[in-house]
C-alpha cells in the first residue's frame, strides 16, 4: 500500500472495499486508487479531482504577453 500526500492511497489488487450503506465496491485492477479527499464523482475510487487545478485560460508566466 502506497499513501500520496493530498491524494488516493494506492492499495494492490484485486480490492473488495464495502461502503457505508453495505454495498461492495469491487475492482480486479493491479493496483487501485481509493480516494482519500471525497471529492471524487466515483467514490470510493479516485477520480483525480485532489488535484489543483489552472484555468486554460492562463498563459503559463513565461508565455504572457508583454
Amino acid at each position: 500500500m502506497c499513501v500520496e500526500p493530498q491524494g488516493p492511497v494506492l492499495v494492490e489488487g484485486p480490492v473488495e472495499i464495502v461502503m457505508e450503506d453495505g454495498t461492495v465496491a469491487r475492482s480486479d485492477r493491479f493496483v487501485v486508487a481509493v480516494c482519500t479527499c471525497r471529492r471524487s464523482r466515483i467514490q470510493p475510487w479516485c477520480d483525480t479531482s485532489h488535484r489543483r487545478r489552472e484555468r486554460a485560460d492562463s498563459p503559463p508566466e513565461d508565455r504572457k504577453p508583454r
